[in-house]
Protein backbone atom coordinates (compact mmCIF):
# COMPACT_ATOMS: atom_id res chain seq x y z
CA UNK A 1 0.00 0.00 0.00
CA UNK A 2 1.15 3.46 -0.88
CA UNK A 3 -0.93 6.19 0.74
CA UNK A 4 -0.47 9.57 -0.91
CA UNK A 5 -1.81 12.92 0.32
CA UNK A 6 -4.58 14.00 -2.04
CA UNK A 7 -4.76 17.40 -3.70
CA UNK A 8 -7.18 18.89 -6.25
CA UNK A 9 -5.12 17.59 -9.23
CA UNK A 10 -5.89 14.04 -7.98
CA UNK A 11 -9.65 14.60 -8.00
CA UNK A 12 -10.31 12.64 -11.22
CA UNK A 13 -8.56 9.56 -9.85
CA UNK A 14 -10.38 9.84 -6.53
CA UNK A 15 -13.69 10.25 -8.37
CA UNK A 16 -12.99 7.05 -10.34
CA UNK A 17 -12.29 5.14 -7.11
CA UNK A 18 -15.43 6.57 -5.52
CA UNK A 19 -17.52 5.64 -8.58
CA UNK A 20 -16.30 2.05 -8.45
CA UNK A 21 -17.15 1.77 -4.77
CA UNK A 22 -20.58 3.42 -4.52
CA UNK A 23 -23.91 3.15 -6.35
CA UNK A 24 -24.55 5.80 -9.03
CA UNK A 25 -26.84 7.91 -6.85
CA UNK A 26 -24.11 8.27 -4.21
CA UNK A 27 -21.07 8.91 -6.42
CA UNK A 28 -19.04 12.09 -6.13
CA UNK A 29 -17.58 13.63 -9.26
CA UNK A 30 -14.18 15.32 -9.56
CA UNK A 31 -15.69 18.78 -8.99
CA UNK A 32 -17.23 17.69 -5.66
CA UNK A 33 -13.97 16.11 -4.56
CA UNK A 34 -11.99 19.19 -5.57
CA UNK A 35 -14.39 21.33 -3.56
CA UNK A 36 -13.95 19.15 -0.47
CA UNK A 37 -10.16 19.17 -0.74
CA UNK A 38 -10.17 22.95 -1.17
CA UNK A 39 -12.16 23.69 1.98
CA UNK A 40 -10.31 24.94 5.06
CA UNK A 41 -9.33 21.83 7.00
CA UNK A 42 -10.08 19.53 4.05
CA UNK A 43 -7.75 16.59 3.55
CA UNK A 44 -7.52 13.37 1.62
CA UNK A 45 -5.33 10.31 1.22
CA UNK A 46 -5.38 7.72 -1.52
CA UNK A 47 -3.78 4.55 -2.75
CA UNK A 48 -3.55 4.71 -6.56
CA UNK A 49 -4.47 1.03 -6.79
CA UNK A 50 -7.98 1.64 -5.50
CA UNK A 51 -8.69 3.36 -2.21
CA UNK A 52 -9.34 6.87 -0.93
CA UNK A 53 -10.46 8.79 2.13
CA UNK A 54 -11.63 12.39 2.37
CA UNK A 55 -12.13 14.33 5.56
CA UNK A 56 -12.40 17.73 7.11
CA UNK A 57 -11.00 19.05 10.39
CA UNK A 58 -12.55 22.00 12.22
CA UNK A 59 -11.15 22.98 15.61
CA UNK A 60 -10.60 19.65 17.39
CA UNK A 61 -13.32 17.70 15.56
CA UNK A 62 -12.98 15.86 12.27
CA UNK A 63 -15.44 14.20 9.94
CA UNK A 64 -14.65 11.41 7.52
CA UNK A 65 -16.66 12.50 4.48
CA UNK A 66 -15.93 9.49 2.27
CA UNK A 67 -13.94 6.29 2.51
CA UNK A 68 -13.98 4.18 -0.65
CA UNK A 69 -12.22 0.99 -1.69
CA UNK A 70 -12.68 -0.48 -5.15
CA UNK A 71 -14.33 -3.94 -5.02
CA UNK A 72 -11.20 -5.76 -6.28
CA UNK A 73 -9.18 -4.29 -3.39
CA UNK A 74 -11.64 -5.02 -0.58
CA UNK A 75 -10.93 -7.35 2.35
CA UNK A 76 -7.18 -6.80 2.09
CA UNK A 77 -6.74 -4.15 4.77
CA UNK A 78 -6.78 -1.07 2.55
CA UNK A 79 -9.92 0.40 4.12
CA UNK A 80 -8.48 -0.06 7.59
CA UNK A 81 -5.14 1.48 6.51
CA UNK A 82 -6.95 4.51 5.06
CA UNK A 83 -9.00 4.94 8.23
CA UNK A 84 -5.96 4.69 10.51
CA UNK A 85 -3.99 7.12 8.32
CA UNK A 86 -6.86 9.62 8.38
CA UNK A 87 -7.14 9.34 12.16
CA UNK A 88 -3.37 9.86 12.49
CA UNK A 89 -3.57 12.95 10.28
CA UNK A 90 -6.42 14.33 12.40
CA UNK A 91 -4.65 13.64 15.67
CA UNK A 92 -1.37 15.19 14.44
CA UNK A 93 -3.36 18.32 13.51
CA UNK A 94 -4.87 18.56 17.01
CA UNK A 95 -8.10 16.65 16.46
CA UNK A 96 -9.62 14.86 19.43
CA UNK A 97 -12.64 13.10 17.92
CA UNK A 98 -13.66 11.76 14.51
CA UNK A 99 -17.25 11.54 13.27
CA UNK A 100 -18.64 9.78 10.21
CA UNK A 101 -21.88 8.60 8.68
CA UNK A 102 -22.46 5.13 7.27
CA UNK A 103 -25.47 3.57 5.62
CA UNK A 104 -27.27 1.27 8.03
CA UNK A 105 -27.31 -1.36 5.27
CA UNK A 106 -23.51 -1.21 4.68
CA UNK A 107 -22.58 -4.10 6.95
CA UNK A 108 -18.92 -4.43 5.85
CA UNK A 109 -18.25 -0.73 6.52
CA UNK A 110 -20.09 -0.89 9.83
CA UNK A 111 -17.93 -3.87 10.86
CA UNK A 112 -14.76 -1.93 9.96
CA UNK A 113 -15.83 1.08 11.99
CA UNK A 114 -16.98 -0.98 14.98
CA UNK A 115 -13.67 -2.85 15.04
CA UNK A 116 -11.86 0.50 14.89
CA UNK A 117 -13.71 1.73 17.99
CA UNK A 118 -16.50 3.84 16.50
CA UNK A 119 -19.79 3.93 18.37
CA UNK A 120 -23.24 4.98 17.19
CA UNK A 121 -24.26 8.37 18.56
CA UNK A 122 -27.17 9.18 16.26
CA UNK A 123 -29.22 8.37 13.20
CA UNK A 124 -30.35 10.34 10.17
CA UNK A 125 -33.60 8.85 8.95
CA UNK A 126 -33.90 8.27 5.19
CA UNK A 127 -30.61 10.15 4.67
CA UNK A 128 -29.55 8.40 1.47
CA UNK A 129 -31.39 8.76 -1.83
CA UNK A 130 -32.61 5.15 -1.65
CA UNK A 131 -34.27 5.89 1.71
CA UNK A 132 -31.67 4.10 3.84
CA UNK A 133 -30.90 5.58 7.25
CA UNK A 134 -27.41 6.89 8.01
CA UNK A 135 -25.85 5.97 11.33
CA UNK A 136 -23.76 8.73 12.87
CA UNK A 137 -20.65 7.26 14.48
CA UNK A 138 -17.89 8.82 16.58
CA UNK A 139 -14.55 7.79 17.98
CA UNK A 140 -12.43 9.73 20.46
CA UNK A 141 -8.76 9.70 19.53
CA UNK A 142 -6.00 8.64 21.92
CA UNK A 143 -5.82 12.03 23.59
CA UNK A 144 -9.39 11.37 24.65
CA UNK A 145 -12.51 13.39 24.06
CA UNK A 146 -16.08 13.23 25.13
CA UNK A 147 -18.60 12.57 22.37
CA UNK A 148 -22.16 13.79 22.16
Amino acid sequence: MQLIPAAPPHAHLLAAIHAAAFPPAEQWDAAAITAQLSLPGGFGLFDPTGGMVLGRLAADEAEILALAVMPARRRGGLGRALLVAAESHVEAAGGRVVFLEVAESNLPARALYTTAGYREIGRRSRYYRDGTDALVLARPLRRGAATA
